[in-house]
């Protein structure tokens, strides 16, 4: 249905322009053409049956600024190529490149300042058909896959990949960025799309829809159980949030289902592509610690996960019972009444009222919870080094149930 709304659009333009239009992708693959034929010149009628702009008249065209232009573009006539002048108009949805419409001229008399002259009457027309391809073609475009491929492969530390991201301009000037990850938790993805290209394809989407029209959001690309996200050093505190809000919102229109929790990661800045692997590391680490820890809400930067940072850097697995006195507090509480008060505690720096009210108990309940803690373990729970060993070893059994995710690359 959106194709033939493209190509039913394109026509419409052509008849309130009067003259021959082509829609091709950014890769410079045919997508729709309107039926005005009369005023057909050799690179038209070629493109029309090949379906993909020929690298010399892709040349041409791209020696005119197409691919940076913002406003439409007068492409000169080249004799050499049997090309009339034409103009091409650059079609973008909050500063996304999604393709261009190439309007042709109807004659050698017909100039291109006739053609510049009738494009704002037609601008809400375009600004729908840019809307329309953004909807269906740019996350799944060979243009786009490549760039998100280079990317991720950066991300997994690949040097040809990082070497390629050098001559990005996400990567110009001041090239200190950090790296977000988004992951949702739910039953529904647990198990995920048979396809892992239609997982892969459906976190593209995402990021993509999520992140179009935000400037501190570089770049985006999906792999099968998350999306990554290129951001500037200095990302506003509220922007990953409302980046957040729009992923739960796009969840339903793309997968057809309800969002699960989702959180988001955020590295240390890096100064360097070589970095990025590391950077992609951390924003990892940052999204288990959210998963596991609630606690940490859903958009947690990896310096702000504490003692994760440290369970992260372990390379073998964590034990099931790393300290007796919380084994035996764990086997004695099957009720779980007192290891929650115990590690609401620890977070809260010791306030009984916080917990009471957290937990809708009364303060001499939480009291008596934890005179059975110190009859159980032997001693006072608060203080010193039983407090230390504790509160690791909680932290120790949620980090063991962190969510796996998938190589970037």
């Amino acid at each position: 249905m959106q194709n033939q709304a493209i190509e039913d659009l394109v026509e419409s333009l052509a008849q309130r322009l009067g003259r021959g239009l082509s829609l091709e992708d950014p890769d410079g693959v045919l997508l729709a053409y309107s039926s005005h034929q009369s005023s057909a010149d050799r690179v038209r009628v070629n493109f029309l049956l090949s379906k993909k702009v020929p690298a010399d008249v892709a040349d041409w065209q791209l020696r005119h600024g197409i691919a940076e232009a913002v406003r439409p573009v007068v492409v000169p006539s080249n004799e050499a190529l049997g090309m009339r002048e034409r103009v091409c108009v650059p079609l973008l949805v909050r500063g996304f490149r999604v393709g261009y419409l190439w309007v042709q001229q109807q004659s050698d008399d017909d100039p291109a300042s006739g053609i510049l002259e009738a494009l704002p009457t037609v601008r809400r027309m375009t600004d729908r058909l840019a809307e329309l391809l953004l909807e269906t073609d740019a996350a799944s475009s060979e243009r786009r896959a490549r760039r998100e491929e280079a990317f991720l492969g950066a991300c997994d530390g690949v040097l040809t990949a990082v070497e390629e991201l050098r001559g990005w301009r996400e990567f110009d000037g001041d090239t200190s960025r950090r790296i977000a990850v988004v992951h949702e938790l739910s039953a529904a993805t647990m198990t995920g799309p048979e396809d892992a290209h239609e997982a892969i394809l459906l976190q593209r989407t995402l990021a993509l829809h999520s992140t179009v029209g935000v400037p501190s959001v570089l770049f985006s690309a999906g792999a099968s159980t998350h999306s990554v996200l290129l951001c500037v050093r200095d990302i506003a505190r509220g922007v990953l949030p409302q980046v957040l809000d729009r992923y739960r919102a796009e969840v339903p229109k793309r997968a057809g289902r309800p969002p699960g929790r989702l959180v988001l990661g955020m590295s240390e800045p890096v100064t360097d592509p070589r970095e990025l692997a590391g950077a992609f590391d951390q924003a990892v680490h940052a999204v288990r610690a959210a998963a596991v820890d609630p606690g940490l809400g859903n958009v947690v930067s990896y310096a702000g996960i504490g003692i994760y940072q440290f369970l992260s850097a372990l390379t073998g697995p964590i034990p099931a019972h790393p300290s007796v006195r919380f084994t035996e507090l764990s086997r004695a509480d099957r009720l779980e009444e007192l290891v929650p008060v115990l590690e609401l505690l620890y977070d809260k720096n010791g306030s009984v009222q916080d917990i009471a009210e957290q937990l809708h108990l009364h303060r001499s309940t939480v009291y008596n919870r934890l005179a059975r803690i110190r009859a159980i373990i032997g001693v006072d729970p608060l203080v010193g080094p039983a407090r230390l060993e504790l509160h690791l070893a909680l932290k120790a059994r949620r980090w063991r149930s962190r969510p796996r995710l998938d190589h970037p690359g």
